[in-house]
């Protein structure tokens, strides 16, 4: 089947997100017709090199989107929250990165090797949202697991990279571990601790339970992905002093019985996953594994020896790929392919 070619946007391009999802696309053979590059005003005047062309990015305005397809965001809450709406009311179809849209009932909350046939509800307003980064590389592992033999509870620890946080926090860890070796005074500016040597278990607001905001998103996306509200599900985030790559230690326990051995040879199989899962040769997932890579990689699968029905696993994925501009890119394949 011929893929019609697509007037895109990208929301935010000279962001790291953005301009990751610029490299997507190129990686992509993505059918782009025209690519318009969109940021702030101060961005204005730079220019981005795409397919071998330099394009300009242009200020964001609500008139920005007059022929447009199809718009990638990662803009930020707050730019989403104004333009999302004023893109699709242009007949945009906007695949957006922030959390402003994930738990709207009428908005697709989409990952890929999940979920695809969700997108089809981009219609109710004209978006689809991408989830959180640490959701999106758990539930590519956990559901194949769902759908053999049923998940009751997910335990998730995560260890994410400073990424996350964006160019800032980046720059931060660097120049705190340079001024650490130096003997230097060090500044905090992104984190309220320091991150450097260190690992903070605070990752975005706390919430009246005790939780983060963070924490509480894993809960609700997984559910809405996964399409089950009967899933119980607690984590505890942490911001580790690592550039790229999320890291989670999950625990599931599973409503009929599954071997360590039966969960790697599903996940061998698996869209989207690679099994790294080899402890007497020290092969298992690692940070540095992920970096770079679209896979969400999965080692360290064994059988929780504590309850009947209970697999433990180490999963890791690249945050700002797969956990962001490559997911986003891989909807906006899908709807381009089968719903426009």
């Amino acid at each position: 089947m011929r893929v019609k070619s697509v007037h895109v946007a990208v929301a935010g391009a000279t962001g790291a997100v953005g301009n990751q999802m610029i490299t997507c696309l190129e990686e992509s053979n993505f059918p782009v017709k025209s690519l318009k590059l969109l940021a702030s005003k101060r961005s204005v005047g730079r220019q981005l090199s795409f397919r071998g062309d330099r394009l300009p990015v242009e200020e964001m305005t609500p008139g920005s989107f007059k022929g447009v397809d199809v718009a990638l965001f990662s803009a930020g809450g707050g730019t989403s929250k104004e333009f999302a709406p004023i893109a699709a009311d242009k007949g945009c179809v906007v695949v957006d990165n922030s959390s402003t849209w994930r738990m709207d009932p009428a908005v697709p909350l989409v990952v890929p090797e999940v979920n695809p046939h969700a997108i089809k509800g981009y219609t109710k307003k004209g978006i689809i949202a991408n989830p959180n980064c640490s959701t999106i590389q758990m539930v590519v592992a956990l559901n194949p697991i769902h759908r053999k033999c049923g998940i009751s509870r997910i335990v998730v620890s995560t260890y994410q990279a400073v990424s996350g946080t964006g160019k800032k926090a980046i720059d931060e860890l660097f120049d705190q571990t340079r001024a650490m070796i130096h003997f230097l005074d060090y500044r905090k500016q992104v984190y309220p601790h320091r991150i450097s040597f260190n690992c903070l278990p605070h990752i975005d607001v706390f919430q009246e339970n005790g939780y983060t905001k963070e924490e509480m998103k894993m809960l609700h996306e997984t559910r809405k992905i996964m399409e089950d509200d009967t899933i119980a599900v607690t984590a505890t985030t942490v911001r580790v002093p690592v550039f790229y790559g999320h890291s989670e230690a999950v625990n599931v326990e599973t409503r009929q019985h599954i071997s360590a051995e039966q969960v790697r040879e599903l996940l061998s199989s698996a869209p989207g996953v690679r099994v790294m899962d080899d402890p007497g040769a020290d092969v298992y997932p690692l940070a540095t594994d992920a970096a770079g890579q679209d896979l969400t990689l999965v080692g360290r699968i064994r059988q929780d020896e504590s309850i009947a029905n209970g697999i433990n696993m180490w999963i890791v994925a690249d945050n700002i790929r797969k956990g962001a501009a490559t997911n986003t890119v891989q909807i906006a394949e899908l709807l381009v392919k089968e719903y426009l």
